[in-house]
């Protein structure tokens, strides 16, 4: 579980990889039943990660932010992913109580049960949507907070990732709406997403995987565009089926819906978050989540610093893996507020 030594010249990128010590499942209601697993010092800073997608699942991968010395990292899965169940790639799988609310509520079932007081919220992308809304609700429950590639979710947010950005990727754009059998999105791009929250949905496991196809096609698409002139990498398309057919199920049923926020709410109530602090590490060439909403985050809560790193996308590179780490290797330094 120790450190590796600095790159020369540079800052700590991670710490060696280390497993949870303690792992199960929790029963959260709605036939519910969560995984959550704890890993590093049982009597270190608590910290949770709040894992993207929706859907994505929580990875150990994520632990080698922290120092193991110093912290109590929990990883949980969200509803229908990971290691939770029921799982979402079974269409017999009801979604109806897997909503942003129901997360919310998810967090603290866990805190209480792992008898933690208060912690540390560490997440990017979806992650950061949910950890801010959590946030809001329970400011008092947050020590600090840690956020790469900072999202809310807006409304207007979604239309760019899965329309807007049409205009740089027209073949793939025309691709990924024409398999959702919508029709033009011209006015806007929730009909699609319904329809695909519909397909992913379908009894028929050939529907859910031209559809799971297609999606993911585009999502592969768009994160190629943050390093022009990389290989293809297989981000989505990659993924274990199971794995796979969950995240893409579950986005599609939180991005119909706007993930069930009032447009603009996360950053309209930021300046709930007074007092918490905060650090928001962001790529300039994110195109699927450009550094506008970053930037307005950072304007409206006072205890956030903001870097945008120039040569990083929405999956981040080493220098902004390495400004997470020193972000929450200072924390662990710090007195809790």
């Amino acid at each position: 579980m120790g450190a590796p030594p600095p790159a020369t010249g540079g800052p700590r990128q991670a710490y060696e990889p280390y497993e949870p010590y303690d792992s199960g499942m929790i029963d959260v209601g709605d036939g519910q039943r969560l995984r959550w697993a704890v890993a590093g010092n049982p009597e270190g800073r608590p910290a949770l990660v709040v894992h993207g997608g929706p859907g994505s699942g929580s990875n150990t991968g994520a632990l080698r932010r922290f120092d193991p010395r110093r912290y109590r990292v929990v990883l949980l899965d969200q509803r229908g992913c990971g290691l939770s169940t029921p799982h979402a790639s079974d269409p017999t799988t009801d979604l109806r109580h897997n909503t942003t609310e129901h997360l919310i509520a998810d967090m603290e079932v866990v805190r209480r049960h792992l008898g933690i007081e208060r912690w540390l919220l560490y997440g990017g992308s979806w992650g950061s949507t949910l950890l801010l809304a959590y946030a809001q609700r329970f400011p008092s429950r947050v020590t600090a907070i840690v956020v790469h590639s900072v999202t809310t979710t807006r409304r207007s947010e979604i239309d760019w990732l899965y329309r807007g950005l049409g205009r740089f990727l027209p073949e793939q754009w025309e691709r990924f709406a024409a398999a959702s059998g919508a029709g033009p999105a011209d006015d806007g791009i929730t009909e699609v997403l319904r329809a695909y929250a519909a397909l992913t949905s379908d009894p028929d496991q050939a529907v859910r995987d031209r559809a799971t196809d297609a999606w993911c096609a585009w999502e592969d698409a768009v994160l190629a565009l943050d390093a022009p002139g990389s290989p293809p990498a297989a981000h989505y398309a990659g993924r274990p089926d199971a794995a796979r057919s969950a995240t893409v199920r579950i986005c599609a049923h939180y991005f119909a819906h706007g993930a069930w926020l009032e447009e603009g709410a996360l950053l309209r109530d930021a300046p709930l978050l007074a007092g918490i602090p905060g650090v928001l590490v962001h790529g300039r060439h994110d195109v699927g989540g450009p550094p506008h909403t970053a930037w307005e985050l950072s304007r409206r809560w006072s205890d956030a610093r903001l870097t945008i790193v120039e040569d990083a996308g929405h999956l981040g590179n080493a220098r902004s893996g390495g400004l997470v780490t020193a972000a929450l290797d200072r924390f662990a330094g710090t007195p809790e507020r």
